[in-house]
């Protein structure tokens, strides 16, 4: 099954749907961006000019430059009407009103091109951007049924963001959790199957960091369950403030007082830096009691690792330890005596026998 579109993957095929279906060399789709104030272009696709990028990173233009966005657009189907394109030509409007032409005239002119014609791309009911689509100079200028057919593909590329956008909504609910906003357990089990594939095949760090955070249940009892949930989004920022120090980490709550910190490439030494400054900061948060932290890391000597389950018993093992010693700083599996470490111990046993706290959390092998 083909992986979902990104947003800019969606609007790049429709550009260049767009470009094959008017016949034209040349397509853009840009976006208007009120807060700032301007049109940025999203892709181009065809023949590309000198300083047209198919991706570019800050190509933009002040929307006065463009009023018919914001004004001939807008309140036409503001006040009844409906969105409509429009042709022009390098020596002037052909279609629509004429006292908006100068600018994209002369941008016809710098690049060689013969003629364009613009559509506004509607999404909820209000101006999102414009589908641009231009021929050469010596080609068939675009005419009015061009201007029908780019209208009719400008709502259809409106249809295909609308759909994009809920696809990205339902993936983003489907690997968030709701209360923090951190990644949840399925979002970990993804990226740390990844990651070990990583691990396999290049030798990539992985390392591991489960926390738990104490204190939780007297918060719950004694001040009720709303003061809880500020203590666990407390708890949250503090943790996704710890994981951007380590590029790339992702940062998830596992479940009720339970939260995990996942890093690809970092050395072993600088996840467990990171965990203590964790440590450091949960034990400042008011009306908490700091957090036990188990961390678990391919670059320490805890034997191979041929599961995502034997990592995740191995970092379960030791926030085990650490919270059963009160420990104020992360235990760090491997480091007391490599395979005989107690920690690699307890969760290798506890494959089979898992100690009476809890079951360590079960993964398909």
């Amino acid at each position: 099954m083909a992986a979902a579109q990104t947003p800019r993957e969606a609007v790049g095929a429709a550009a260049d749907s767009a470009r094959r279906a008017l016949d034209g060399t040349f397509a853009a789709v840009s976006v208007w961006e009120r807060e700032r104030g301007r049109l940025r272009v999203l892709v181009n696709v065809g023949e590309l000019m000198d300083g047209e990028e198919p991706l570019p990173e800050d190509e933009s233009y002040p929307v006065h430059q463009f009023p018919e966005i914001t004004e001939f657009l807008h309140e036409r189907w503001a006040s009844g009407g409906e969105p409509h394109a429009w042709v022009e030509t390098a020596e002037g409007r052909r279609t629509g009103s004429a006292s908006y032409c100068h600018q994209r005239v002369a941008a016809l002119r710098r690049r060689g091109r013969g003629s364009c014609v613009v559509a506004p791309i509607v999404l909820h009911g209000r101006a999102w951007g414009e589908l641009y689509v231009a021929r050469p100079a010596g080609s068939e200028v675009f005419g009015r049924d061009d201007a029908d057919f780019a209208t009719v593909l400008a709502a259809v590329t409106a249809a295909g963001l609308a759909q994009t956008e809920r696809l990205e909504e339902v993936r983003r609910l489907a690997f968030t959790d709701p209360l923090t906003g951190l990644g949840n357990r399925r979002a970990v089990d993804i990226r740390l199957d990844q990651a070990l594939e990583a691990h396999r095949a290049h030798g990539a760090v992985v390392s591991l960091v489960v926390c738990d955070l104490n204190g939780l249940k007297r918060v719950n009892d004694t001040l009720g369950h709303a003061v809880g949930d500020r203590l666990l989004e407390r708890f949250g920022s503090v943790l996704s403030l710890c994981g951007a120090m380590l590029p790339g980490a992702l940062v998830a709550r596992l479940g009720g007082d339970e939260f995990c910190l996942l890093g690809v490439g970092p050395p072993a030494d600088e996840v467990v830096r990171v965990a203590d400054e964790l440590c450091r900061r949960a034990a400042e948060l008011e009306m908490g009691e700091g957090v036990a932290c188990g961390v678990a890391s391919t670059g320490d000597p805890i034997g191979p690792i041929r599961s995502a389950r034997r990592l995740f018993r191995l970092a379960d093992a030791a926030q085990y330890r650490a919270k059963a010693a009160r420990s104020a700083k992360p235990v760090v599996a491997g480091r007391d005596g490599g395979p005989d470490d107690p920690v690699v111990r307890l969760a290798d046993s506890a494959a089979d026998h898992p100690p009476e706290r809890r079951s360590f959390r079960g993964r398909r092998p």
